[in-house]
């Protein structure tokens, strides 16, 4: 009889509070969410798993009894603070536990927009015209031209990006800047040229060129908000269930013709090994107002929810959820060594 590898999924603390959520709590979507990945996964059959979701002690007792392999899906930090989500990955490089997602260098590379950007040009990404600021208070020039986008420089979940962030004149920025001071204090802010276009985003699951599988792209529709509210991801399409931006958004894959999606795969692998990013990844792309398709976001760790958009990615390449965890969990494995 095979043995089936052992598998200690990490969690975030349904326990602790946690900010990037409604009422600062776990709520039912989330629970939701976490049941639906564990019985994917179980329906697989092709593991031996144990689910770990409290963090008190966690240190030590990955110490004193590291796992086998740690699926990492605890994108939400350590103790539920984002600040420490690579410290979840130090601490597994430290102990030599294997684990699944990017490392700590990825992740903190990818969570800094401006760099983001700045790696992108490197390579020949496009990305959109931008200002940086150490502070929302320190902001001292409005020279882009309107309409633009206000923005943390390093947040997750769209945290600090309402509906009103993007901005039409010098006292619309103010207003939203004065807004982001007091919310996020101290936080590096971007004003960023607003792309008006289409949506894309591309995933990436993999490590090595020949064994790279680039999902087909989902786009966004954009098409059923109500009039007057501008067609972003904002935080309230993330975390308000009540918002139109949570019920009026659509996903669907892609219709764009071949030559574009190789443009987005391509330029989605660049950036991907720009970043030194692993096991799997997603960027994201907008269209600007004169046609050029440029980088929004490169997501280390990106949602993986039933209903995120690695996993509608995955079903328009005919994979299962629970495939598309299992795969995750075996390019993770291959690169660390051991069997697939």
């Amino acid at each position: 009889m095979t043995t089936r590898p052992a598998v200690t999924v990490l969690l975030g603390d349904p326990s602790l509070p946690d900010a990037s959520k409604p009422g600062n709590r776990y709520n039912p979507e989330d629970f939701d969410a976490i049941a639906r990945m564990k019985a994917a996964l179980e329906e697989e059959d092709a593991f031996d798993l144990t689910f770990v979701d409290r963090h008190e002690g966690l240190p030590g007792r990955f110490m004193e009894s590291p796992p086998e392999f740690v699926m990492n899906l605890c994108d939400v930090g350590y103790r539920n603070r984002s600040q420490l989500e690579l410290h979840v990955v130090a601490l597994m490089e430290m102990l030599e536990i294997p684990y699944s997602g990017n490392n700590p260098a990825a992740i903190t590379l990818c969570n800094d927009k401006a760099l983001i950007h700045a790696a992108a040009r490197d390579v020949g990404v496009p990305v959109p015209e931008q200002r940086f600021w150490s502070s929302a208070d320190a902001v001292d020039d409005f020279d882009l031209p309107y309409p633009v986008i206000v923005k943390p420089n390093r947040t997750h979940g769209s945290l600090g990006i309402t509906k009103d962030a993007v901005v039409n004149n010098p006292e619309e920025a103010k207003a939203y800047l004065a807004m982001l001071t007091g919310l996020l204090p101290g936080h590096s802010v971007l004003m960023q040229e607003y792309l008006s276009g289409s949506e894309y985003s591309v995933g990436i699951i993999g490590n090595t060129a020949d064994d790279y599988l680039v999902l087909p792209p989902v786009e966004v529709d954009y098409s059923g908000l109500p009039e007057g509210l501008s067609p972003i991801l904002s935080y309230e399409s993330k975390t308000i269930p009540d918002s139109p931006y949570w019920t009026d958004i659509r996903y669907h894959e892609a219709k764009i013709d071949t030559a574009l999606r190789q443009r987005l795969s391509g330029y989605a692998v660049a950036m991907f090994e720009r970043l030194g990013c692993q096991d799997y990844a997603r960027c994201d792309f907008r269209t600007g107002a004169d046609g050029t398709i440029k980088l929004l976001e490169m997501n280390p760790n990106p949602a993986w929810s039933f209903d995120g958009k690695l996993a509608m990615m995955a079903g328009f390449a005919g994979m299962r959820y629970g495939e598309m965890l299992g795969r995750i969990i075996d390019v993770a494995r291959r690169r660390s060594g051991l069997a697939g």
